[in-house]
């Protein structure tokens, strides 16, 4: 497919250049975005970075069916961009939409605040002095010497680059005294009904099928490396104007026999989650046992180079698109099925320079920084307040499952969670940024400081976009005060977050909640 890769060519057009700016937002995600515009708003010299040609992350990659939790907790930029949506639909704000229309008013706010994106534009080095980060390096060249620097990557590069404290995969509950982190087995996303995991059924010598990890379990709770499973979110569409799915060059057939053998058992649960968006499209995400997630396929991911990304991008597509094509043409997938799947495909309009395949693989959780204040299942629950909000929190505490693993026989998923019916929450200003004592001018809205189970809640695109704000917001203040990032009175920068719209605090009955938290989770 064309352009369809997770790292783009690097331009060697201006080995050496160099810019020099007040700000230096790296990531080109719906955070990125609004974080520069934000900052470019507030008067701050502003330089926008983008790993790769896609702007907007997921927002504009096919997640256009927003979850959030409750929408009253959305204020400032992020608001407006909804409101901008909505005026392209005719309506006050829209919360589903077509993926070629949110890149439309992320191009329309960035024209607006006179923020030219530099694409392709991949970090290679970090100078840092004592604790500040005195300029960043990109393959190809570039140079940009900043006064103050945001990480709105969902890798968490910069932050990596400049030996800020982080971890990547589950703790165990003990770590911060919760309950639902670390290993966990749950009947979300679970094989329904009895499934072998052999390949060839009633034969355990004849080995695993592929996916499937030889290792037991483990306790309920404890913790490890592994990461929640990704997938692309694909806007289908059953139109006129859809495009068939292909074949994949390098197509699998045994990594499709699980769900083989769970469709011959009666599972038919396949368009669940196939979610209507406007233009008669779909933003369509993983549900059931086996589905779009390519699960345990993702585990070096956060920390490996760009080559190794590549590879596991790749993968992913070959995985989905073979399972797409194995629904509509595999002589093992049921009549009923190729028959209802084969009305669908891609929506022809959208992602038209990637194929119309979605060129933002959903990294649904990679490093999270290890900071001063650590979101945890105890604020999520309301146990405990953040005094210095920045914004908030609302949806469930929501992981995708990390791996398939066989108990008597049978094969099971772990990992997936799914917990909600609590209020809103704080995100504490000190969990974007550093701990004292590390880099002092850099914030961090995206791989913020959480744990894995607190973060299945805070990772929301529309709170991404307010935490990337109020990052802006405390950039432009540390930038008048000439102080560092901890040092920069919470007093101040609250009155800036009020003055620009943020929601910093909401009181909503319990059947309020309950209400808002209905919506299935990603």
């Amino acid at each position: 497919m064309d352009n369809l890769s997770y790292f783009q060519p690097v331009s060697e057009s201006s080995p050496g250049r160099l810019i020099r700016c007040d700000l230096c937002v790296y990531g080109g995600t719906s955070a990125g975005i609004i974080a520069a515009v934000s900052a470019s708003r507030q008067g701050l010299q502003t330089c926008l970075l983008v790993p790769g040609v896609h702007l907007g992350g997921l927002t504009s990659g096919g997640l256009g069916n927003t979850d959030i939790g409750n929408a009253a907790i959305i204020g400032g930029l992020a608001r407006e961009f909804y409101r901008m949506v909505g005026q392209h639909y005719g309506v006050e704000e829209e919360w589903r939409f077509e993926p070629h229309v949110a890149t439309g008013v992320f191009l329309k706010l960035l024209a607006a605040a006179k923020v030219q994106p530099v694409l392709q534009q991949y970090l290679d080095d970090v100078v840092t002095d004592g604790a500040r980060i005195r300029g960043i390096t990109m393959l190809g060249g570039l140079r940009v010497e900043a006064g103050f620097y945001i990480d709105a990557t969902y890798e968490g590069d910069l932050m990596a680059r400049s030996r800020v404290p982080y971890t990547v995969g589950r703790e165990g509950n003990a770590r911060y005294g919760e309950l639902l982190n670390g290993v966990q087995i749950r009947e979300t996303h679970q094989f329904e009904f009895p499934v072998e995991p052999w390949k060839r059924e009633g034969d355990p010598e004849s080995g695993l099928l592929p996916g499937i990890d030889p290792e037991a379990p483990g306790p309920i709770g404890a913790g490890d490396k592994r990461l929640q499973a990704y997938n692309f979110r694909m806007c289908l569409t059953r139109g006129p104007h859809r495009v068939p799915f292909a074949k994949p060059e390098d197509y699998q057939p045994e990594r499709y026999e699980l769900l083989a053998r769970y469709l011959r058992g009666g599972w038919r649960q396949l368009f669940r989650k196939f979610d209507g968006i406007r233009g008669e499209k779909t933003d369509t995400n993983n549900h059931g046992a086996v589905s779009t997630d390519f699960i345990g396929f993702n585990h070096d991911y956060p920390e490996a180079d760009y080559a190794r990304r590549e590879a596991i991008f790749q993968s992913h597509v070959n995985y989905q698109k073979g399972l797409m094509w194995f629904l509509c043409h595999d002589a093992r997938s049921p009549d009923d099925v190729r028959a209802a799947m084969s009305q669908w495909g891609l929506a022809a309009d959208e992602f038209e320079s990637s194929g119309h395949w979605p060129p933002q693989l959903y990294v649904r959780e990679a490093r999270r920084m290890v900071s001063d204040y650590c979101i945890t299942e105890h604020d999520c629950r309301g146990y405990r307040r953040a005094n210095d909000s920045i914004g908030c929190g609302a949806y469930a505490m929501d992981s995708h499952n990390c791996r398939r693993v066989v108990i008597d026989n049978r094969v099971l998923n772990e990992g997936d969670v799914q917990a909600a019916g609590f209020p809103p929450y704080p995100v504490s200003y000190r969990a974007v940024i550093p701990p004292r004592g590390s880099i002092e001018n850099l914030f961090v809205p995206i791989c913020l400081s959480a744990s894995h189970i607190a973060y299945g809640s805070v990772r929301m695109e529309p709170v991404f976009m307010v935490l990337g704000e109020s990052c802006a917001l405390a950039a432009a203040l540390c930038h008048r005060r000439q102080c560092a990032a901890q040092d920069l009175v919470y007093s101040e920068l609250r009155k800036a977050l009020e003055e620009a719209g943020q929601i910093l605090e909401l009181a909503v009955s319990t059947d309020e909640e309950r209400r808002a938290n209905e919506s299935d989770v990603v």
